[in-house]
């Protein structure tokens, strides 16, 4: 099992590696414009075809979305803990703060996909409901961040792209509704570049001599995202003897590195960047310690 996480995260390892080899070959401008492409087109399509490629059933949403919220919101709570230790300006702690809650969709279907237990299109579920309210805790925090009355900042919330892909895909999944593919396949396309774009940028971001140098700061946000919210999970469930198949993959969800797309929205907002591609390096390289483990604790509550 420790094989398959790792052979699902070298890639992923390889391509923020060429991005750092890449740094010097494109302009900072350049880089902020493939930035600008990922937060405006690419990841959304890739929420919306992930939210929206299983049916969903509405019945499973009472039982699904208040654990899924719940887990998200002990995220945002427990990384607060950090504000002491963070950045001075909110903006920059806002950027780093959302990798306490936030989760790398495409790792979560290859870890969930390699777990017996585990049901995929529960897994599908989960994230059409947990990629917008994740992404309506990071867009409020960036927007408070800049400094921007609640109008503007309700405003800017409701506009934008990762929080608008979320819902029409959840939409589109609830409706059972199957998409044209003359309409779908350049969708999937899009999609398709998401990540190797936004793993490539962050590699050309990354200083890479902080990468593997935990402050308390980034501690307590990859503490939080590796740790204490499967820790959470898990406890819950053997506390209540809850068996139901949506333990396991609750577990996994949990227990998954933090988003790349968490680079390309702080990057939009204009918080610092170097920052959360740190962050973001250090939760995903040390994941491939932390989710075999959480793995065996999900396959072991789920018998």
């Amino acid at each position: 099992m420790f094989w398959i996480i790792l052979t699902g995260l070298v890639p992923s390892f390889l391509l923020v590696l060429l991005g750092g080899l890449l740094r010097k070959r494109l302009s900072e401008n350049a880089w902020q414009g493939l930035d600008r492409l990922n937060f405006e087109i690419l990841f959304p399509a890739l929420i919306f075809t992930a939210a929206s490629s299983r049916p969903i059933d509405p019945g499973q949403l009472l039982i699904t979305g208040p654990l899924v919220w719940a887990v998200l919101l002990l995220g945002l709570g427990l990384g607060w803990l950090a504000r002491p230790f963070g950045p001075l300006r909110f903006l920059d702690f806002a950027g780093g703060w959302q990798t306490a809650w936030r989760f790398n969709t495409a790792l979560g279907f290859v870890v969930v996909s390699a777990l017996p237990s585990a049901d995929v299109s529960l897994y599908a579920i989960t994230i059409g409901l947990g990629i917008p309210m994740a992404n309506i805790f990071a867009v409020s925090a960036l927007s408070r961040g800049e400094g921007l009355g609640l109008a503007v900042a309700l405003r800017k919330v409701a506009l934008n792209p990762f929080l608008l892909a979320s819902l029409a895909g959840v939409a589109v999944g609830l409706s059972g509704v199957a998409i044209p593919l003359p309409i779908m396949a350049p969708i999937t396309m899009l999609s398709q570049a998401a990540i190797p774009v936004a793993l490539i940028s962050i590699g050309a971001t990354l200083n890479w001599r902080a990468l593997g140098k935990l402050d308390r700061f980034s501690g307590i946000l990859v503490a939080t995202k590796l740790v204490m919210l499967p820790l959470a999970v898990a406890l819950v469930a053997m506390a209540f003897g809850i068996s139901h198949p949506i333990v396991p993959v609750l577990v996994v969800f949990a227990a998954l590195p933090t988003a790349s797309a968490a680079h390309v929205l702080a990057s939009g907002f204009g918080a610092d960047r170097q920052l959360v591609a740190t962050l973001i390096a250090q939760s995903t390289l040390l994941s491939a310690v932390t989710l075999p483990v959480w793995m065996v604790v999900a396959e072991g509550l789920a018998r």
